[in-house]
């Protein structure tokens, strides 16, 4: 149902700074629903499964972020292979069976780096950093056909779950510590780099990082980052995680309004939002 009052929301906690409600409020308007609405709801990972039962007919779907991914999965009655795979859901859309989970963060990480970063896919990916996002970032690189991954941390124990989601799509995997590594060995043997990590934690060598082929950091503030500079001043393309915002959100707003995503629309407004610094290709 796409017509009348219907209502939507991320939840999150910290949840005052998402700019979901940029990104749907612009689908919305642009798509001429007068009567939905898009709000942000403080709601940690405890709390979720009850908030999420007691809703009524009028939600057209949720948009999770930390710390709820986890459990939304967890609490919902079924869900896509991907968000099986990346073991954690930013997506949750009522059916008749209950609510269905996805991870449309996949698709932010595919469509960052096909129309920021380029990347035509294959080869060899590095991961720096094993996080929530990292998990995602994996699965997106056996989508775009990568056969392996080394995942770079400072501490190997916590690089499990983002292991295990690899391994779940068929990749290659390699865990090694950070402090271990040879950079410009590194970097000379990736077809794909992804830094999930804050600038300040990357002591090694920009220059080395910004080698790789196609270069995503998920990080855009402040903007640019010095990995950013550094891929912009040896005539690279860099994707941010700006943009994996930008193409997670096309696929939430299709599956809660049924409708083709109004890109530019949706662009335009992200981009006004942000002050238009990072460029936010759509092709």
């Amino acid at each position: 149902m796409s017509g009348g009052v219907r209502r939507a929301a991320v939840l999150g906690r910290p949840v005052d700074h998402s700019l979901s409600p940029v990104l749907h409020g612009a689908a919305y308007r642009a798509l001429d629903l007068p009567g939905w609405t898009y709000e942000r709801i403080d709601m940690d990972d405890a709390g979720l499964p009850a908030f999420v039962d007691g809703l009524g007919p009028e939600w057209a779907g949720l948009s999770v972020t930390m710390p709820g991914k986890r459990a939304a999965l967890a609490h919902a009655a079924e869900a896509t292979p991907r968000a099986r795979a990346v073991g954690a859901a930013n997506t949750l859309v009522p059916g008749d069976r209950g609510w269905r989970a996805d991870c449309t963060d996949v698709d932010g990480v595919v469509g960052a780096l096909r129309c920021a970063g380029g990347f035509t896919g294959g080869g060899r990916a590095v991961v720096i950093g094993a996080g929530g996002t990292a998990a995602a970032v994996v699965v997106a690189a056996a989508e775009l056909n990568l056969t392996s991954v080394a995942l770079v941390v400072r501490e190997p124990a916590r690089a499990a779950e983002t292991t295990e989601a690899a391994r779940r799509v068929g990749l290659d995997v390699e865990v090694l510590r950070w402090s271990d590594v040879d950079v410009a060995a590194l970097a000379a043997g990736a077809d794909l780099l992804v830094s999930t990590v804050p600038s300040e934690a990357l002591t090694a060598d920009f220059e080395a990082l910004a080698g790789v082929p196609c270069v995503l950091d998920v990080i855009y503030h402040p903007w640019p980052t010095p990995l950013a500079q550094a891929v912009t001043a040896r005539g690279g393309r860099i994707a941010t995680g700006l943009d994996m915002l930008l193409h997670q959100a096309f696929g939430q707003v299709e599956q809660f309004t049924g409708r083709a995503a109004p890109r530019e629309a949706m662009r335009d407004a992200l981009r006004e939002a942000t002050g238009g610094e990072v460029p936010l290709p759509l092709d």
